[in-house]
């Protein structure tokens, strides 16, 4: 090659070697006043002829000629025929979902092609490709004469570009005439993600240039390797289904499915719950395993009542592989009938005692339930099902010496079974092996230093996977289990003094709750570990928290996580820096566990596109309770270990670096304050009601950054009756979590051209009935003036007029907005109130009336 001026440097690397990069790098970015020629040749052969000048005074062609060794004399004006002519150019595209951008400087990639095609073929491959990144987006892609969209057709060859409005955020540049060299840069691309396709001495290439700040260089190559897998497809076999071409070979398919699994193995054996037990009550008898209050039981003593109760249930009739209820407060006495049930070989099934009675029921009957322990005294009448106290089990039991020996338990028996929110009006109970629960405290035990020495907070309900989490991890690894009483859990200065006293080390919250916690003082607190879950976390939350607890004396964890596949899925460390990124990673699987990201028709994604989250391995559940047809839907065989992976419904994406991305929900299906709600399943219990035609519900939050905004509002059309008494009849139904704030009438609901609803008109909904206040509420009731103040502080919190009557539930109110009365009244100096008191006196005139006699 001769070429004037031409400065020639041997690299001593290959072309792809690290060094390589940065020396053409170094040529690309140094400033030129004057067009300069910088070949490089590498140690494996190939060379990259680099050709840099002003921008402003030459042109694409120009550059091309001058790398040719033609003399150009500089434009007269600024051109540059790599700008499409007839997109709009003030308009800035979006960054796509897949972006994945990063700082710093980029630098152009060069690929070899056996077949240059035409400017056609490359469009087709483009729009094809695009839309397996991006499926719900129509593509529009820039040249250097106007921009072009791709409409779908049955085949690759009867894809046809025509020409579409800008603007475009990926831009194809076709050059038929030959050029020499490898380069020809675009150091400012004229489309975020720049294509060129062109030939050289050496035959067709494709380069692909980027900005940095919106798709990363990884993301770029990746998309260009793909890209280049389609075009193959098009010039090949143009007679190809176009939803049957996938941009990943065989190759990256498995690269892609080895992506989302954990570097490092599972470490431990199979084995069951009261197995795994049995070995931390052999080696600590003694040690605390659980503090009520004041009292405390070891874990001999632990054991020991769980045993005598064990037989209990068997002197009831409950043999392995039956499934009891467990319906008790959060307690100690909780705790010993779950490892008592466990014992026996069977599995237990919590339900929470504030649930309505025809929940309760319906889990009793979907469960075939024989024996339920419970002290509810209204419990339901469920035929076949006969409640217990645990005082009857003592009775029971055989004397110690005429006891037979409790069974062993499989691994693969069922543990457990947690109803979950249910899209057919009714929850759905999903079984849960030992094995599973066992491999949750191998997969984090050594990563987290789980030991003797932490103490651990028990604050979920039973009836809440987040608890099993709770119990297992603390008492399989020899801590001790702080029980946390409902509704100390919702009043943040009383949990926060108790995290004191006891010496947490080991917290577990949603981040509902933890936002309770940031509310108050907790610069005494001296946790070591805060594990979040349950629901989705905004990281920025975090800040406040690592200002008073850094990095080096607390750590804190992201979990996400599905009762369907065991509590937690993965795992990733939050630090100041990704606090203030509001990083959305929630980390790579957990070892043991794996993950796939794949389209609608269940085919691998490329890393950093967005499609639904399927979770293999270790913790997948054995399925749903007496629904073999939607297990079959949700359960699925994994093509890459043989064993069942779970469609999870979530939406999200894998990073390069194997860490997953939660982007939210696909379904109708929502997380309100750490519970997952199927918003069809509140639509099918209004739908039963006589007097409602058609029913619509959505979820809502006021405040994208406040929790206690959250709420369900519905929208009904009624045959007869009022919104008031639907809502009632709902009540009876539903937990407090999924009964829908408001239940708004309308003549009819708002559809769609395609017949379906339409939420964005679905008008404001209308919050209930306040009654007129009487003219003697308009002043105090007590002789401070105290209803008023509160009427106040209500009003502001809910942010809506408020009498002395109104019940602050039936007005929206919940265990998030008590707080913030409670936090509101200590700041106004007014007598403290607690959320059992507001429970049971939900009216400003009964909260005033019950204040003013505690201090009076």
């Amino acid at each position: 090659m001769d070429l004037p001026g031409l400065w020639i440097e041997d690299v001593p690397v290959p072309a792809a070697h690290p060094l390589a990069e940065r020396r053409r790098h170094t040529e690309l970015a140094r400033p030129a006043d004057a067009p300069r020629k910088v070949l490089l040749r590498y140690a494996d052969g190939p060379h990259d002829l680099i050709v840099v000048a002003p921008r402003d005074r030459w042109d694409r062609t120009a550059l091309g000629r001058l790398a040719a060794g033609a003399p150009i004399a500089p434009a007269t004006a600024p051109a540059d025929s790599a700008a499409p002519t007839t997109a709009p150019t003030t308009a800035r595209p979006h960054a796509p979902a897949w972006g994945l951008g990063e700082d710093g400087p980029t630098v152009p990639h060069l690929f070899s092609l056996a077949d240059g095609g035409d400017e056609t073929t490359w469009l087709a491959a483009l729009a094809v490709t695009l839309r397996r990144y991006d499926p719900e987006s129509t593509p529009v892609i820039g040249t250097d004469h106007g921009c072009f969209t791709v409409e779908r057709a049955p085949t690759l060859g009867e894809l046809k570009p025509s020409p579409v409005d800008g603007p475009a955020f990926v831009g194809l540049l076709f050059d038929e005439a030959e050029v020499p060299g490898a380069y020809v840069p675009c150091l400012a691309p004229p489309f975020p993600l720049t294509l060129s396709v062109f030939r050289d001495a050496d035959g067709w290439r494709l380069r692909c240039d980027h900005v940095g700040t919106d798709v990363s260089t990884e993301m770029a190559v990746q998309f260009t390797r793909h890209l280049v897998h389609v075009h193959g497809h098009v010039l090949g076999a143009p007679g190809s289904a176009v939803d049957d071409v996938d941009p990943l070979d065989e190759a990256e398919r498995d690269r892609v499915a080895a992506l989302g699994r954990p570097p490092h193995p599972l470490v431990g054996a199979p084995t069951g719950v009261p197995e795994a037990f049995a070995r931390i009550v052999g080696a600590t008898p003694n040690r605390i395993a659980v503090t009520d209050g004041a009292a405390d039981l070891t874990y001999r003593e632990l054991d020991d009542r769980a045993t005598v109760l064990a037989h209990g249930l068997r002197a009831h009739g409950v043999a392995a592989g039956d499934r009891v209820g467990v319906c008790l407060e959060r307690t100690a006495e909780l705790l010993v009938a779950l490892l008592a049930v466990l014992k026996t070989g069977a599995a237990y099934v919590p339900v929470d005692p504030a649930y309505p009675a025809a929940r309760v029921a319906h889990t009793a009957r979907d469960a075939e339930l024989s024996v339920m322990i419970t002290r509810l005294p209204g419990f339901p009448d469920v035929p076949g099902c006969a409640p217990v106290t645990p005082d009857e089990l003592l009775d029971a039991a055989p004397e110690s010496g005429e006891a037979t020996e409790l069974p062993a338990v499989a691994p693969d028996a069922a543990a457990y079974v947690i109803y979950t929110s249910g899209s057919t009006g009714r929850p759905k109970g999903v079984e849960v092996p030992h094995r599973n629960v066992v491999a949750l405290i191998d997969a984090t035990r050594d990563t987290y230093g789980f030991g003797a020495e932490d103490v651990w907070t028990w604050f979920h309900s039973s009836a809440f996977d987040f608890s099993v989490w709770e119990i297992w991890g603390c008492l399989l690894t020899g801590g001790r289990l702080v029980v946390v009483p409902y509704f100390l859990s919702r009043e943040p200065d009383r949990f926060r003094d108790l995290l004191v006293a006891e010496k947490v080390t080991v917290l577990s919250q949603t981040p509902s709750a933890f936002a309770q916690l940031l509310d108050v003082d907790h610069t005494r607190v001296g946790i070591r570990l805060v594990v979040f879950g349950g629901e989705p976390l905004d990281a920025r939350m975090l800040l406040p928290w690592v200002d008073r607890h850094p990095e080096s004396v607390c750590r804190v964890v992201n979990m996400f996580g599905i009762t369907e596949t065991t509590v937690h899925v993965t795992h990733q460390t939050l630090t100041r820096r990704l606090a203030l990124a509001a990083t959305r990673s929630v980390g790579p699987a957990l070892p043991g566990w794996h993950l796939y990201v794949t389209d609608g028709a269940g085919r691998l994604l490329p890393p950093g596109v967005a499609g639904e989250i399927c979770v293999g391995g270790a913790g997948v559940a054995l399925g749903y309770l007496g629904q073999e047809e939607l297990t079959a839907r949700r359960f699925v065989p994994d093509p890459f270990t043989g064993g069942t992976m779970y469609r999870s419904g979530d939406l999200g994406r894998l990073r390069p670096d194997g860490r997953l991305e939660h982007l939210g929900r696909i379904d109708s299906q929502v997380k309100i304050r750490g519970f997952r709600i199927e918003l069809d399943e509140i639509r099918a219990v209004l739908l039963e009601d006589p007097d409602v035609r058609s029913a619509a519900v959505v979820a809502r939050r006021d405040d994208s950054a406040d929790a206690a905004t959250a709420r369900i509002d519905a929208y009904v059309v009624l045959a007869g009756g009022d919104a008031s008494t639907v809502r009632k009849r709902a009540a009876t139904l539903l937990p407090d979590h999924m009964l829908p704030a408001t239940v708004t009438p309308l003549p009819s609901l708002p559809l769609t051209g395609n017949g379906k609803l339409d939420t964005t008109r679905l008008p404001a909904p209308t919050p209930p009935a306040v009654p007129a206040v009487p003219a003697q509420d308009t002043g105090p009731t007590t002789g401070d003036g105290l209803a008023d103040r509160l009427r106040d502080i209500w009003g502001e919190v809910l942010g809506r007029p408020v009498g002395l009557d109104d019940d602050f539930f039936e007005l929206g109110g919940n265990s998030l907005l008590a707080v913030r009365i409670g936090a509101a009244l200590r700041a106004r100096g007014l007598p403290s109130l607690r959320l059992r008191e507001l429970y049971r006196h939900p009216t400003v005139r009964e909260t005033a009336e019950k204040l003013a006699s505690r201090n009076g």
